[in-house]
């Protein structure tokens, strides 16, 4: 095992730098996870997550965790209902639950405690938001914005979309995809937005018209999660003049961006108990390389960001996690080196095919005629499923 008797920091305690830390643990590596949170309690943001049986399944799976899962996922959270802009409803997932059987979801809180639970004590170190490393003998110091600094053999960046530790691997910039999301939880959703509740009917609601799009997820504590996709410029952000923090701003804007849709997505932004941020999309080259580091590698949107519209994210993560234990676990390399060389070549072939899906998948979504283009795929996805 090249881990023996070294010290591994995964940065970033999401559910991809979790996995890894359990897959690890179970092999016998020492590692701690160094999480920017102030501690387990604080509320997570974000849509329920489809877990796929090639990816994230089989990572719980090895992790053994699947009863953990199915004792907390959501059944019926998958089920998709399609409308346009004027909420009418052309396609209906709960009548026969065809397109979802396969994809469980589970809440991202949910799943994150299921992980966190599976650590040894100890393990995860909250409030530590990582600021800087510098090199340390054969290894790396790192230092967190509460002062406290930290040895690691080996680093492994799990930082997410704006990975600080990603620039010492690679200089190589993400590329904006055109469209910027406004990404929110509206709490309480029965009281605050009972039209949209209903529409959602526990589930999730894709909405497609006038090339924009606007995406519902009903969740277990009673919230409703949503991702407004829009095409603007990339410094759109810094240059509408909203101010992103203001309510009454956003509500307004809303009303104007989407002055072609029905009244009822106005709920969405009408609540006081909401939380949203603009982000834009972004994604790296799918031809992107680097020289194999010794003792620091990547994974997760720190790896290979891209916008959510395939639902691959949490699954690359995830998958990134389980195929990097298995290397730096395996006797088969003779030094790190070579495990995480060995590593980044099959992530890097399935990161890109996976980034060419949803780059596709963006643009589709947000192209003229999106609703019948989508209804199409799915009568091409049932026809499939009558074939087998």
């Amino acid at each position: 095992m090249t881990t023996e008797n070294k010290t591994i920091a995964v940065v970033g305690g999401g559910p991809g730098g979790l996995t890894l830390a359990r897959l690890l643990q179970m092999g016998g590596a020492q590692v701690k996870v160094y999480e920017r949170d102030l501690n387990k309690g604080v509320r997570v943001q974000g849509a329920t997550l489809d877990l796929h049986e090639e990816s994230g399944l089989e990572a719980l799976r090895r992790a053994g965790l699947m009863d953990a899962f199915y004792a907390s996922y959501r059944p019926h959270a998958g089920k998709l209902r399609v409308t346009d802009q004027h909420a009418s409803i052309h396609f209906d997932d709960h009548d026969s639950g065809e397109l979802t059987e396969n994809r469980p979801e589970i809440d991202r809180g949910p799943l994150r405690d299921i992980l966190i639970e599976s650590l040894a004590d100890q393990t995860i170190v909250w409030n530590s938001h990582f600021l800087s490393m510098e090199k340390r003998g054969e290894g790396w110091l790192l230092h967190f914005s509460n002062g406290s600094s930290a040895y690691a053999d080996v680093v492994i960046a799990a930082d997410g979309a704006n990975s600080r530790v990603r620039p010492y691997i690679t200089d190589i910039k993400p590329l904006y995809s055109g469209i910027t999301i406004v990404e929110g939880n509206l709490y309480d959703a029965n009281r605050n937005a009972p039209k949209l509740c209903e529409l959602t009917k526990g589930g999730k609601v894709f909405a497609l018209g006038n090339e924009q799009s606007l995406i519902l997820s009903a969740k277990g504590d009673g919230s409703l999660s949503f991702y407004t996709g829009i095409k603007v410029p990339e410094q759109w952000i810094d240059k509408c003049g909203i101010s992103f923090s203001n309510k009454e701003q956003v509500l307004n804007w809303f009303k104007d961006a989407f002055g072609l849709w029905s009244d009822i997505w106005q709920e969405l932004f009408a609540s006081g108990e909401l939380w949203f941020v603009a982000r834009p999309q972004y994604h790296y080259p799918t031809n992107q390389q680097w020289e194999p580091l010794p003792n620091l590698t990547m994974i997760g949107d720190a790896a290979h960001r891209m916008p959510p519209y395939a639902g691959e994210g949490v699954n690359m993560a995830m998958q990134d996690a389980m195929e990097l234990a298995t290397q730096l676990l395996s006797g088969e390399h003779a030094t790190i080196t070579e495990a995480i060389a060995t590593f980044e070549k099959q992530m890097s072939a399935r990161a890109a095919a996976v980034t060419k899906m949803s780059l596709d998948a963006t643009e589709m979504l947000h192209s003229k005629g999106a609703l019948n283009k989508l209804l199409d795929m799915f009568e091409g996805y049932k026809h499939d499923l009558t074939e087998k």
